[in-house]
């Protein structure tokens, strides 16, 4: 069945027929029990939602990611400012992860089951930005990847792209146990505090207040575009296209 959903991804994409091109999507799957998620009321946001709490008798969560293709990456990756091409990736993969979760729903409902899914962006609190439905950190316990120091998700095919999830009350199987919840190259490399155009993330931690004025400013630059508050420097380093191998962290390429 996972399989069946990553089809079903790869075929919205397709009938997309948008201009920004993807890599190969990564699905995984975690039991709607797993007690990682109780944890992310202690790493994500005190009121994260249990997947029992979108959906009553909930068996499994699944996520999935659209990684961003080499191009676009070394575009923005390049770019004095933010890309306009970056900026449009945004825009389209957020209206495909809405498209893609209402087909696997739809399938889901065909085989007699039930599904939910949380809007790809803007489910977060505007004060003090947390989600109550992080989707990155969904797609940690579904074993998807590890926390960079530039707070995201660092999976197999990088951290430069879009998550995506839902809940059902299907069983699938679970796909992997999650890893460290901090990737352990971040130690020896700093790429993403140095590139950082507001300084956001020095000294170790992460200034959201910061960081979420800059992507305001980015949406008011691209003011003819749909909501674009996106900036992307941080996940264009290293770990942008892959898991980056400890004796090439540090350097930039693809």
């Amino acid at each position: 069945m996972k399989q069946t959903i990553t089809d079903i991804i790869n075929e919205t994409i397709h009938k997309s027929r948008c201009r920004t091109q993807f890599r190969e999507p990564l699905t995984g799957c975690a039991p709607a029990e797993d007690p990682l998620f109780y944890r992310l009321r202690e790493v994500a946001h005190p009121g994260h939602l249990l997947p029992g709490e979108m959906l009553p008798g909930a068996r499994t969560v699944v996520s999935f990611f659209l990684p961003f293709n080499t191009k676009l990456v070394e575009k923005n990756r390049k770019h004095s400012y933010v890309s306009r091409e970056w900026a449009e990736a945004y825009v389209e993969a957020n209206q495909l992860i809405k498209n893609a979760c209402e087909e696997i729903c739809r399938y889901f409902a065909d085989m007699g089951f039930n599904a939910v899914y949380e809007q790809p962006t803007h489910n977060f609190d505007s004060r003090h930005l947390l989600s109550t439905w992080s989707h990155k950190h969904i797609a940690y316990v579904c074993g998807l990847g590890s926390f960079g120091r530039n707070t995201m998700l660092i999976t197999a095919g990088g951290c430069a792209g879009r998550f995506g999830s839902l809940v059902t009350d299907a069983y699938l199987e679970s796909s992997a146990q999650a890893s460290a919840l901090y990737h352990p190259v971040c130690e020896r490399c700093d790429y993403c505090a140095r590139i950082c155009p507001v300084s956001a993330l020095k000294d170790g931690g992460f200034d959201k207040a910061a960081c979420y004025r800059r992507l305001l400013e980015v949406n008011d630059f691209y003011s003819d575009l749909p909501l674009t508050d996106v900036c992307g420097k941080c996940a264009c380093g290293p770990c942008a296209l892959r898991d980056p191998d400890p004796d090439t962290v540090g350097t930039v390429g693809a």
